[in-house]
């Protein structure tokens, strides 16, 4: 078969969870034989090129760095993408798989995988599943899971706080262009921020369709856990076309006898392993720290990749929150070959995520690596992680997540030497490619 898969952002430039999971993926299906290439947009590119990686052609093509309106609610293709366009009527490929929907790979772009007469799927990595979420975490106001039902004023109220509205304005705002439906229209024609409030509910009812149409085109719709399978069905997706394929590990787990680790001895070894992003909550693990008694014999560390000005005021609150206690540091990030290495350092693993995320890929490599993981008990994390080999509360408590860790700093052995020997063996990158291989292979619907 001739393979296009296509993501948001690619290797080597950008180094995330759904860029390994798709390089993986290459590696697996090109070994089993299948001509296999990537597609992924690059904001501010002047003109497509086309290069390698790991052996697996990759085209690079524009998407404005500034969109428009338009382009960013994918109402038209985004300027450069007709370079995607030209590649899927030229190379005819059997297979599609779009694993990021965004600008770039959004509906023009969809169908024109279908007009090339390519079978389409789509793996939903990010939170906002498609088109679903707006606010891109699946946590309704902020504050728990969202349960996948779209309502204009709802969600637009939900987008509208997260954005800086008080509640009761972004409810109030919500309510009223949903009920008014010409000043959504109005508003969305207009420029500046109170026309985009007022154009919200419009903008939910758009997505709304965009998913429907996405759905129409796909063979299969892939989510990688099971709430993620239910929120998409209960914002009406066909339930035979949403399957759950839940992410692997690339690199084979520790054997038993390798897995044999040391009692812990104080200080208890704690890590934050990922993006400084305020969805995946290092600033809630450093609120949990800073509620610790001095007297708590723990040392947590936080590492990976600060670039850019979100990233940069992440760790900056992570910094204010420490305040001199030199139990909570912010270390260089990891690189990726050296991740088994420093997992397998570690006593205890911490996902404090904020958003309903298939993973994080980061806690399945440290059961690999023989680590037990703590966090929020959230998407992947709450299929993933069971109280007889590790502990979750809830998203965003600081105070749970504090007495969490002082139960386990003062008690490794009731609680991390416990977890550790029956911990699970992590599913692999070779079974996900086997049932995504299965997938392509299934009869046509």
């Amino acid at each position: 078969m001739r393979i296009l898969l296509a993501l948001g952002w690619y290797l080597p430039g950008s180094l995330g969870g759904t860029e390994v999971y798709v390089a993986a993926l290459c590696r697996r299906l090109r070994a089993a034989g299948h001509d296999v290439q990537v597609a992924a947009p690059l904001a501010g590119l002047v003109a497509p090129r086309t290069d390698e990686h790991e052996g697996v052609r990759v085209l690079r093509y524009p998407v404005p760095a500034r969109p428009t309106r338009a382009e960013a609610q994918g109402e038209v293709a985004a300027r450069g993408s007709e370079a995607l366009a030209a590649l899927l009527a030229a190379e005819r490929f059997d297979v599609v798989h779009l694993h990021t929907v965004g600008l770039g790979l959004g509906p023009a772009e969809a169908r024109a995988a279908r007009a090339s007469g390519a079978r389409l799927f789509v793996t939903a990595h990010e939170s906002r599943l498609g088109h679903l979420c707006q606010r891109g975490t699946l946590m309704r106001n902020g504050e728990a899971p969202c349960d996948g039902v779209v309502t204009p004023a709802g969600c637009a109220a939900c987008v509208l706080g997260e954005r800086g509205l008080p509640r009761w304005l972004a409810s109030g705002v919500a309510a009223l262009s949903s009920a008014v439906p010409p000043i959504g229209a109005l508003a969305a024609r207009l420029p500046g921020r109170a026309a985009t409030a007022l154009a919200m509910p419009r903008l939910v009812e758009r997505n709304l369709a965009r998913q429907r149409e996405l759905l129409s085109l796909v063979e299969r719709f892939v989510v990688l856990t099971e709430a993620a399978r239910a929120i998409v069905v209960a914002a009406g997706a066909p339930a035979d076309k949403v399957i759950v394929n839940r992410l692997g590990v690339d690199r084979p787990p520790l054997d038993e006898g390798a897995a044999v680790r040391p009692p812990v001895t104080p200080p208890l070894r704690v890590e934050y392993l990922g993006r400084f992003d305020r969805v995946k909550g290092p600033q809630v693990l450093a609120a949990a720290v800073a509620r610790l008694d001095r007297s708590v014999p723990i040392q947590v560390s936080l590492r990976g990749p600060i670039r850019d000005p979100g990233q940069r005021a992440v760790a900056d609150e992570v910094r204010r929150a420490a305040a001199g206690d030199p139990r909570l540091t912010i270390e260089p990030e990891v690189a990726a070959g050296e991740v088994p290495a420093r997992l397998r350092a570690l006593d205890v693993l911490c996902c404090p995520s904020l958003c309903l995320e298939g993973g994080p890929t980061v806690a399945l490599e440290a059961h690999a690596a023989g680590t037990p993981v703590v966090g929020s008990r959230i998407g992947g994390l709450a299929e993933l992680v069971d109280e007889r080999w590790g502990a979750l509360v809830p998203p965003g408590d600081a105070a749970a997540l504090a007495a969490l860790l002082e139960r386990m700093a003062r008690d490794p052995a009731g609680t991390v030497e416990r977890w550790r020997p029956v911990l699970p063996r992590p599913r692999t990158m070779d079974e996900v490619a086997a049932a995504t291989l299965a997938m392509y292979q299934g009869p046509r619907r």
